[in-house]
């Protein structure tokens, strides 16, 4: 993935994995205190959100596409077009069902890290070798002496992502558990990414040691502390982290499609839950994310100082009120949209049949959606 602290559009990256493309953790709203009163819901002027997704439906590579939008937590717009399998087959795709957030949760794991900060369990400036001393002992991390949770967060630390080692590569693996561990060893065969501390390098591999993190310092799982942190007080109650193949969506949903060797598109619908974990792995639907995106943008998650150590987002449609944050795989792009005062969120889900290269044009015409839907007329 590429950027930024600066990335202004979604943008595709090679990626064998989940979640590659992106405006990733950095791009989110975040905003600094709570928002001001304002109108009603019914009173903040939306564009038709079938009529967005019917649009999108269109584009080449799109199987399906859902969307939802919400003003004050009160959903006032849907759509679904497209169909949930391949070739029109299935029927439209339910607008309320589960899909992959991809990177979205990235932010979602940031924040409860920061929570853990907050509560005085570690510092944004501890080092990863005195967290987890393993990486320093059994050399899995270079420099991890001098690396911090900060730079972990920003991915400033340096370490390569492990899909560039290309043991991953294969998009039609959904049996293989990979051990969070093992994702870090094969990241310490590739070089470094830069200096830690000294410059913007994604990697996957940054959230891989962030999930061991709080697990070791929370003493419970993963999912289990994303549920008792954030999903069961949000009331995130359709919304999980599968860490295991052969785990998948629950539910009626969209199947993704990745094209074989021979071009013919294949069903990627069950994922290697191993590859996403903390960078990249939850499952979740349109209300619950824009319930993830309300409680962050309105301050209710992490103080101030807290939500600025995840980095300054540069908000950048709707004149500058709205920003992104999207995930992406193999058959899959997902994308929110939320204003910075919170109010507003715009959840959008597409299922795909192209290789992630050639996502860009969709992920250009789900900013347009988001524009025609969150602010008509500019």
């Amino acid at each position: 993935m590429t950027t930024t602290h600066q990335r202004r559009r979604i943008s595709a990256t090679r990626r064998g994995g989940t979640a590659g493309l992106a405006v990733g953790l950095a791009c989110a709203v975040l905003a600094l205190s709570l928002p001001a009163p304002a109108a009603a819901a019914d009173q903040v002027k939306l564009g038709n959100v079938q009529k967005a997704m019917a649009t999108l439906a269109k584009i080449d590579g799109v199987v399906g596409a859902i969307g939802e939008v919400y003003v004050d937590g009160k959903r006032v717009g849907q759509g679904t077009a497209g169909s949930r399998l391949l070739d029109g087959k299935g029927g439209r795709i339910p607008p309320n069902s589960r899909y992959r957030v991809g990177s979205q949760t990235k932010l979602m794991t940031a924040t409860v890290l920061l929570q853990l900060v907050k509560e005085g369990k570690l510092g944004l400036d501890d080092k990863l070798a005195d967290v987890l001393p393993e990486m320093a002992q059994q050399d899995l991390v270079e420099r991890a002496d001098e690396i911090t949770v900060q730079q972990l967060i920003r991915h400033t630390s340096g370490i390569p992502d492990f899909f560039a080692s290309g043991q991953f590569d294969d998009p039609f693996d959904f049996t293989t558990y990979y051990p969070p561990i093992d994702l870090v060893k094969a990241s310490r065969k590739m070089p470094r990414a830069g200096e830690p501390g000294k410059g913007f390098s994604y990697s996957n591999t940054n959230y891989v040691l962030l999930g061991l993190i709080i697990e070791k310092v929370a003493g419970r799982t993963l999912p289990a502390e994303l549920t008792r942190r954030l999903f069961a007080p949000l009331k995130m109650s359709r919304t999980y982290l599968p860490t295991r193949p052969p785990q998948g969506i629950k539910g009626p949903h969209g199947h993704g499609y990745y094209p074989d060797a021979t071009g013919k598109p294949r069903d990627v619908d069950r994922q290697n839950a191993s590859l996403g974990g903390a960078a990249g792995g939850v499952i979740s639907t349109a209300h619950d994310v824009s319930a993830f995106y309300r409680a962050l943008n309105q301050g209710r998650l992490l103080p101030p100082d807290l939500q600025r150590a995840m980095g300054q987002p540069l908000p950048n449609l709707c004149g500058g009120t709205v920003a992104a944050v999207a995930g992406n795989g193999p058959g899959f792009l997902a994308v929110t949209f939320s204003s910075a005062d919170g109010r507003r969120q715009f959840a959008v889900s597409t299922t795909l049949k192209v290789k992630n290269e050639q996502a860009m044009a969709i992920g250009e015409a789900i900013n347009k959606a988001a524009e025609a839907v969150l602010c008509p007329g500019q």
